[in-house]
């Protein structure tokens, strides 16, 4: 009787841990249903001069971490704009992006301070030339074929 129970705990032990490492096994799975999808960030309209752009607005940690990561397709005058709470050299990559984009670097009252390109999938670093709280990422090239550089406008930011 002693010997049957033992291997009863042994059989029950090796469900648990089995079960453990099944729900474990699940845990990356869970994360990644997390991934925001377009259309789940706030979305607010700017504007360059004649042209209305609608961002996405990632403004919290954790949207600024994913941003436009894993995006395949991005309509033509849609954008994301990061927003942070303090004016710092905020520097972007483009690690598990799909898309080619620019950059634009805004100041506080959404002067273009400088406009990086960003090739997809890479790691270099694509900073401000000075510190500001905004940035604003587009498909690559909007900037440059709306004529838009360094000193022009981007208007209603958040503030």
């Amino acid at each position: 009787m002693i010997r049957i129970s033992r291997q009863l705990a042994a059989i029950a032990a090796s469900a648990t841990f089995a079960t453990t490492a099944a729900i474990m096994a699940l845990v990356p799975v869970s994360a990644t249903a997390q991934i925001k999808q377009p259309g789940q960030f706030p979305t607010i309209q700017l504007s360059a001069g004649m042209y209305l752009i609608k961002a996405e607005v990632a403004a919290n940690e954790a949207d600024r971490e994913q941003g436009l990561m894993y995006r395949t397709t991005m309509p033509a005058n849609a954008g994301m704009l990061f927003v942070f709470e303090q004016r710092a050299g905020h520097c972007f990559w483009m690690k598990n992006t799909n898309l080619p984009l620019s950059i634009a670097f805004l100041a506080d009252d959404g002067t273009i301070v400088n406009i990086e390109d960003m090739a997809p999938q890479t790691e270099d670093n694509h900073c401000p030339r000075a510190a500001v709280r905004y940035a604003l990422e587009m498909n690559l090239g909007w900037f440059k074929h709306k004529n838009l550089g360094p000193g022009a406008k981007i208007s209603g930011l958040p503030r």
